[in-house]
């Protein structure tokens, strides 16, 4: 949100009390408690004289949630905070403290310093890392507190009591060349300055500036990261208001943000997730092909079942098959009940269907239409959001009198994982968690209280929790997952998420890429997205372009809108491709579940932008067209109906500084130089998929779905040489956190030698 019209005017209507004096500063270790106010000249600065001088003062505090973390909180007025909050893990760190109040006091945690200037008049912050550079600051002017007399608030004719809406503003300086990354899954540019973004949970799709899944958390290119701990609204203006910052505002009273020291992104991701919550390891039959029904395309057991035939005719593996909407009656989502005009035996076909190998997967929202047959029931229990007059909120928007579950009521979220859990009895083993965007925030009145601003976003941390517990209650750890769409801080604990509806076009497909490149540097370990787009009917040059990407995902789905996403009805090349690329994706399953491991363990994605992988390397930091699977894999999906590609190796040294060449996964004569851009031109069998120097990829050519035991026909891919001792844990297939067994590689004599009884086939590319 802008408060200003370039750097001397105010917005009409705006008033900013700017901080510049350290008055009181007192600390015991733990905290640096500190009060702002504007500079003081005499002592009736102290006072808010004067006809237009109201003057505000803001309360801070510095503390230390964990090393190398610094966390800052701005209060003007004390006022009591209803929530909801995000769950922290915050260990409340002794950190060390130098100095006094008229001098500099200096903050120290781990590598990173913050060093507030609190001589008179001088308020300043400064944050450096572990080689004494400057990292951010505030400087002149950053810190204060907004008066907004433009909203329905204020009323001149209020005179002396007249009141105005607040906002807490915090400023973070920007370096040259400095960029930023993340915020959310956000498919406009890769690189957000420039941006002003509004963290607000929006059903957008993907080709507008809103955002399923909003995090108020950045990452820099100067190796820090900024997660604002505000579950509302929060805006971000990154040097779109003042081209040197970063502005930070917050509605209300109260800004509380945490500065992240790396210096690497993957430690700052590593540091981020250890504060705000681990992802999760999904079960390794995710891994392989979703396949759904399509949204509005009609269907009933014998389309299924003619899908599902079609796919074993053209041997194409499949693991896990979804049911959109109309599994229920139309009008009566949701009552959790299989159409029976549709699926007149749907518990027989549900277990014909996991006989056959598959997992079940439906669609589920948090809204009940007045037409099902539970909105009755959970009205008269009080399971939904009321309005300020104690009526149960509903609106037309989707489903026709549609209320919302309240998740702050325990008993709400017990009564709809009720309906939840007898699906799970008949054999679903996923649910789709659409929507959690829709949520009011003006007027309505929760369960327990929370304020309904800060609801708007948090109700899908909420949501998905509920629909989580259940598959982990009945399942078991990591047995089962969603396949979710909206998303808030924490959220990163329920995967698995997906992109929500592209247009079926290639420039949907790169904003797609972009959304999940940003999705990844924002704490969340695993993504999907429509293979084929969702709105319209993809050309078959699209959908076999789209499925080697989408194969190449951590996770991998058909779906449309109203047509179906079986590759035979646009050609019969699209079936080869599809087959190709899915047994691809299941040979490398021994890869990709180390590597889930690896997301749950450190926070760094599966999906990763190129600059994670090569911080070093600055021409990593444009790059938005490409991505790494894990550690050892560049992939470069084909973003044009010719099959023209361009794409950039990064630069990969050796110890002794020598470049070592990267090699094509499909023509191992094609070796490619570091620090280099090539445009080349692919037929649909093959794409830009390359090894990494020194990379050692497991992977299994035998194994016909994800989910079987790896360690019968183990391979060893190795792009030499292998300079550093490499450790490849075989994940358990069937508990997909316990490693079965760690292989130690490294060179001996020109060659990988293997230690230990298992003796994997090594495949030398080079």
């Amino acid at each position: 949100m802008k408060f200003t019209e370039g750097m001397w005017r105010m917005k009409e209507g705006m008033h900013i009390d700017w901080m510049g004096h350290v008055e009181q500063a007192n600390h015991d270790g733990h905290k640096l408690d500190m009060l702002l106010s504007r500079p003081q000249r005499n002592r009736g600065d102290t006072l808010n004289t004067g006809m237009f001088r109201v003057q505000a003062t803001i309360t801070t505090r510095i503390t230390s949630p964990a090393k190398d973390v610094i966390g800052v909180k701005f209060v003007h007025w004390s006022l009591e905070d209803h929530g909801p909050h995000f769950h922290l893990h915050h260990q409340n760190l002794k950190f060390s403290i130098s100095g006094k109040k008229g001098e500099n006091i200096d903050v120290s945690s781990g590598s990173l310093k913050l060093s507030v200037n609190a001589a008179p008049n001088e308020l300043g912050f400064k944050y450096t890392g572990s080689n004494g550079v400057k990292v951010t600051s505030h400087s002149f002017r950053s810190i204060g507190y907004v008066r907004d007399q433009t909203t329905d608030k204020s009323h001149d004719s209020d005179g002396l009591y007249m009141e105005s809406q607040g906002y807490m503003l915090a400023a973070l300086d920007l370096g040259v060349g400095e960029k930023i990354y993340g915020l959310g899954e956000r498919f406009g540019p890769f690189i957000k300055n420039g941006q002003s973004i509004v963290i607000s949970n929006e059903d957008g799709g993907t080709s507008s500036e809103l955002a399923y899944k909003n995090i108020p958390f950045y990452i820099s290119s100067k190796g820090y990261g900024i997660f604002v701990n505000d579950s509302g609204n929060v805006n971000f203006e990154v040097q779109s208001e003042r081209t040197t910052r970063v502005n930070v505002s917050t509605l209300g009273e109260s800004l509380e943000y945490f500065v992240i020291y790396g210096p690497t992104p993957k430690e700052i991701l590593n540091k981020y997730t250890a504060l705000t919550g681990r992802p999760a390891v999904p079960p390794s039959w995710s891994y392989n092909l979703w396949l759904t029904t399509s949204f509005t395309t009609s269907y009933d057991e014998k389309t299924v079942t003619g899908f599902l035939d079609g796919f074993k005719k053209r041997e194409i593996p499949l693991g896990v098959f979804h049911f959109d909407c109309f599994w229920m009656k139309a009008f009566q989502w949701c009552d959790f009940k299989f159409d029976e005009d549709v699926f007149p035996d749907a518990a027989g076909y549900l277990m014909r269907l996991k006989d056959q190998g598959l997992k079940v997967c439906v669609w589920i929202n948090s809204y009940i239409g007045q037409a099902s047959p539970l909105f009755e029931e959970g009205k008269k229990a009080g399971y939904f959001i009321k309005r300020t007059d104690g009526q149960v909120f509903q609106w037309d928007n989707w489903q026709a009198g549609m209320a919302l579950v309240d998740f702050t009521n325990p008993k709400a979220c017990e009564w709809y994982g009720g309906y939840l859990r007898k699906l799970v009895d008949m054999g679903v083993d996923s649910f789709k968690t659409d929507f959690g965007e829709r949520v009011p925030f003006k007027n309505v009145v929760y369960h327990d209280g929370s304020d309904p601003v800060k609801m708007h976003n948090y109700y899908s941390f909420l949501y998905n929790r509920c629909v989580n517990n259940v598959l982990t209650d009945a399942l078991g750890k990591s047995k089962g997952c969603l396949f979710a769409r909206s998303a808030t801080v924490g959220c990163q604990q329920f995967p698995v998420h997906w992109s929500g509806d592209p247009e079926s076009t290639f420039e949907a497909m790169a904003e797609c890429l972009r959304g999940g490149l940003s999705f990844g540097l924002s704490g969340f370990g695993f993504w999907a997205h429509d293979i084929g787009g969702f709105e319209g009917t993809p050309t078959a040059a699209l959908y076999k372009r789209w499925a080697q990407f989408g194969l190449l995902s951590s996770h991998s789905r058909l779906h449309g809108s109203a047509s179906y996403r079986v590759p035979w009805i646009y050609g019969e090349d699209c079936s080869k491709v599809l087959a190709d690329f899915v047994k691809l994706k299941i040979s490398l399953t021994p890869y990709l579940l180390q590597h889930a491991l690896e997301a749950h363990r450190k926070g760094t994605p599966m999906m990763r932008a190129t600059f994670l992988e090569f911080p070093e390397d600055l021409n990593a930091y444009t790059v938005d067209t490409q991505f790494f699977l894990g550690p050892d894999l560049l992939v470069a999906p084909v973003f044009t109906e010719e099959g023209i590609v361009t794409f950039y190796v990064p630069l990969s040294e050796t110890k002794q500084g020598s470049h070592s060449t990267w090699v094509s996964w499909f023509d191992h004569k094609k070796v490619y130089d570091g620090g280099k851009w090539y445009t080349e031109k692919h037929g649909f069998d093959t794409l830009p998929l390359l090894v990494r120097p020194g990379g050692v990829i497991p992977i299994n050519r035998q194994l016909k779905a994800a989910q079987d035991l790896n360690e019968e026909g183990l391979e060893l891919i190795v792009n030499s040489p292998v300079l550093d001792t490499v450790h490849i844990e075989l994940v358990d297939p069937d508990q997909t956190y316990t490693v079965k067994r760690t292989l130690q590689v490294e060179l001996n004599d020109g060659k990988v030698k293997v230690s230990g009884h298992l003796q994997p086939k090594i495949t030398y590319l080079q």
